[in-house]
């Protein structure tokens, strides 16, 4: 039986599953029952290409909330439409991604060794080949061994690789509709990537699965699978390896991960779980342990450092690198 923290309903509540979601202001966007796409707000702070910088987002009514826990996992109640997270632009090559271990896990630069990281540019391609971000609400276990690939989770939210035209920016919340799957193994944990596409572009309405791509859009499934077995090899590491020999899943197995893995996230806000190091500061999910009032929340993003400073502001290695099968 689930236990639930004891709650007040008030006519600001609203119960979602398991969860009490705070009711947005009037007008503002309701988030899963939502007719239209909510709007959320970027702010930065610190110097970009740098250690410091940081991007949190707010909601419609200017509350600072966390991309990871507090944006919806679906648009409504549609089957196939999700809100993704953009961490990184089509072309570019600054490794920008959730910071899971942060109060209201703000977008930032992944660092090594102190050192800020960028994927390589692999011939023929420049960077990241797709918008590259990840679905709200949910969370790859890495206590949790998957069925299918007989690794555990990543501890990282769902990533999406968003196959559109348009280039978007970093901390953009767009609605997809999911069309496969493919089961990276990254070090021996299972590192799902969907394959999505932007519902407002142009060719958005004659994709409905994995095989339309292959279709449509030929040769960029087989340029995702070499993009993903080979961005670390410049880096010294071998290549990457798959489940299912890199064959993508369909719509309806990707349906199912995604399921699986929301499931997980809800674990981990009830604590029901060991997140380790995960941060799982909310200001929506009142039935959460994490949860925050706003005026908490904003307390949090101005102890970060808001000013343009001096540290590296370094740019990307434009190196083309020439790897074979």
């Amino acid at each position: 039986m689930r236990t639930l923290l004891p709650l007040l309903r008030t006519a600001w509540a609203c119960r979602v599953g398991p969860f009490v979601v705070a009711r947005p202001p009037r007008g503002a966007s309701a988030g899963p029952g939502s007719r239209t796409m909510a709007k959320y707000h970027r702010e930065e702070r610190g110097q970009p290409r740098s250690p410091s910088y940081r991007l949190f987002l707010k909601n419609e009514a200017g509350h600072y909330i966390s991309p990871f826990h507090d944006i919806p996992l679906k648009v409504d109640s549609k089957e196939n439409l999700f809100n993704m997270i953009v961490e990184v632009p089509r072309w570019t090559n600054a490794k920008m991604e959730i910071a899971t271990e942060e109060p209201l896990n703000p977008i930032k630069q992944d660092a090594k060794n102190g050192k800020l990281r960028y994927v390589a540019n692999i011939f023929p391609h420049k960077g990241y080949i797709w918008n590259y971000g990840a679905l709200p609400q949910t969370w790859e276990d890495p206590h949790q061994k998957d069925k299918n690939t007989d690794c555990c989770g990543d501890n990282d939210p769902i990533d999406v690789c968003e196959i559109g035209s348009k280039v978007l920016s970093c901390g953009e919340v767009i609605h997809v509709k999911i069309l496969g799957i493919l089961a990276l193994i990254d070090q021996n944990e299972t590192d799902w990537k969907l394959i999505a596409i932007n519902v407002n572009d142009p060719e958005a309405s004659k994709l409905h699965d994995i095989d339309d791509v292959k279709k449509y859009k030929p040769g960029y499934l087989e340029a995702t699978v070499n993009w993903f077995r080979f961005y670390k090899v410049p880096e010294g590491k071998p290549e990457n390896q798959f489940a299912f020999n890199g064959a993508f899943k369909n719509k309806a197995f990707a349906l199912e991960v995604i399921k699986s893995a929301h499931e997980c996230w809800k674990a981990l806000l009830l604590k029901k779980c060991d997140g380790g190091a995960i941060n799982c500061t909310n200001v929506q999910v009142s039935s959460s342990p994490f949860h925050c009032t706003q005026e908490e929340a904003r307390s949090l993003v101005e102890s970060v450092s808001s000013s343009v400073n001096k540290e590296s502001n370094e740019d990307a290695d434009q190196t083309w690198h020439f790897l074979g099968e």
